[in-house]
């Protein structure tokens, strides 16, 4: 099994960056340039795993990650945030108030990337402990 990972960012060399190295390590990636095109791409292929930038148009990653944890086919879906340098989010407060699994700072490494991906989905969930794509992760190495 793939893993499915969805990429929102409205930067398109962020966007083309990751999702080379993640098709690269096996996973099956879709992308987005903002929030409302990420949600309308989790209604209708739900992904793994949604990485988000946080300033985007339209939808702002923030507002997206509300309304991933607002709707129940989604609650728990594991999600990493992009923020740019000076954007100040902290990573205390993402994952108290947002359920938001890691805070990667712009600029980032695709390799860090993957490494991100890799701890959020091999660790423990509470609400699944053994994440369905758990047996692919493997590919990314």
């Amino acid at each position: 099994m793939n893993m499915r990972v969805l990429l929102c960012d409205d930067e398109i060399h962020i966007l083309r960056a990751a999702e080379f190295k993640l098709k690269r390590a096996g996973c099956d990636v879709r992308t987005a340039g903002d929030g409302e095109e990420g949600w309308e791409v989790i209604l209708g292929w739900l992904p793994d795993i949604v990485i988000t930038d946080c300033q985007m148009p339209r939808l702002d990653g923030l507002g997206l990650v509300r309304r991933i944890r607002e709707e129940p086919a989604t609650r728990d879906l594991p999600i990493l945030m992009l923020t740019a340098k000076g954007f100040e989010l902290s990573p205390e407060e993402l994952l108290a108030n947002w359920n938001v699994a890691a805070l990667i700072a712009k600029p980032f490494s695709p390799r860090e990337l993957l490494e991100t991906v890799k701890r959020v989905l091999t660790e423990p969930q509470p609400s699944n402990p053994e994440p369905s794509c758990a047996s692919s992760v493997g590919n990314l190495w």
